[in-house]
């Protein structure tokens, strides 16, 4: 046996202890947001499990049978019994009652917002915290079937006073977010985080079944030489999405054309532009003029992460994180990436602004 090695892996720098490290630089910290945080670790973890199982569990499209593997455990808290005993569910909707129990179950949250459920979800008083998580269970759920990265998006708002809550608690701008995520389900399994302080990746190591810091420090460079989008739109977009789609194919400036990378997953498309910059778009277009990206557990989890890593994040009209929801489920265009890029973005709707 090789008691070095073993050693090293004693010391790797975990998720847990990673986020034990930050909020020790608090004083005031009373644990709660690392409590929250190990919950929603523990639903990706599961996520992970059942998204890699897929195919042989039949978990894709509702089999209407119990699991041969069923088990007797039927506490409530338990997020296994979700999975075990009960019939099999989509992945979708399976991924949603993990995260809805896992985050319940902590006992540190008030609101949950779900992409999933119409309305919101206020947790019990006796169960409640000071915690507000808007979440995407399963994003990119429809490319499953053909093996892409898919993943769950994540925000989380702190309230500080103990009021009755209400709506009002999720309905605010982004940038009061106190952290934001994703965890991508693909040939690893890898969880990005920003607690307010820079970004940093973390990859589920199954041997020790925990996640790694793998990706410290993410920044994402000043320009970038990839952008994404769905072309398919073409026909629909404004004058300024249409000209910076035609500079990046044909530059005018004699620089090498940008690539088209377009995985038509979320997480996987800005997980890419997070690592390797450029820029990832949704627009609004005359089809959708609101767009159709989330603002809450989309927009804004992501556009958090790409600032923090230094880049910039635009709707089109203004920054996307002062943006302040008026509907749990409402849209927004949105553009994010590489600063210099989303700079000259900026620039082409403001041209247009003054032409109007």
């Amino acid at each position: 046996m090789d008691h070095a090695a073993d050693a090293h892996r004693t010391d790797l720098m975990t998720i847990t202890r990673f986020v034990l490290n930050e909020q020790s630089k608090y004083p005031e910290s009373r644990g709660d947001f690392t409590i929250l945080l190990s919950h929603i670790v523990l639903g990706c973890k599961f996520v992970c499990t059942s998204v890699n199982k897929a195919g042989l569990a039949k978990l894709i499209g509702l089999a209407g049978e119990t699991n041969i593997q069923a088990s007797r455990y039927s506490n409530e808290c338990c997020v296994d019994a979700i999975f075990y005993g009960e019939e099999q569910k989509k992945l979708d909707v399976l991924s949603n009652e993990v995260f809805i129990k896992a985050l319940v179950s902590s006992g540190r949250t008030r609101i949950l917002v779900s992409e999933e459920d119409e309305e919101a979800i206020f947790v019990e008083p006796s169960k409640r915290g000071r915690y507000c998580v808007v979440f995407d269970p399963l994003d990119g759920s429809s490319n499953i079937d053909c093996g892409v990265s898919i993943g769950t998006i994540f925000g989380i708002y702190m309230v500080k006073d103990d009021h009755e809550p209400t709506l009002d608690d999720v309905l605010q701008p982004g940038k009061q977010m106190v952290a934001a995520g994703y965890c991508m389900y693909g040939s690893s399994c890898t969880l990005v985080l920003s607690t307010g302080n820079g970004v940093n990746g973390f990859t589920l190591d199954p041997s020790l079944g925990e996640f790694i810091l793998t990706h410290p420090d993410i920044k994402i460079p000043k320009k970038g030489k990839i952008y994404s989008v769905n072309e398919g739109n073409a026909k629909n977009w404004d004058s300024p999405m249409a000209k910076y789609v035609e500079k990046c194919k044909f530059p005018k400036d004699g620089s090498s054309s940008k690539s088209l990378r377009y995985i038509g997953s979320m997480v996987a498309d800005v997980h890419r532009t997070l690592l390797y910059g450029g820029t990832f778009m949704y627009p609004a277009d005359k089809k959708s003029p609101n767009g159709k990206l989330r603002v809450l557990y989309e927009v804004f989890p992501m556009s958090f992460l790409i600032e923090k890593a230094g880049g910039q994040a635009f709707t089109g009209k203004q920054r996307a994180l002062d943006l302040v929801p008026t509907k749990i489920h409402e849209r927004s265009p949105v553009f994010l990436g590489s600063y210099d890029e989303i700079e000259e973005i900026k620039a082409l709707y403001a041209a247009e602004g003054q032409k109007e």
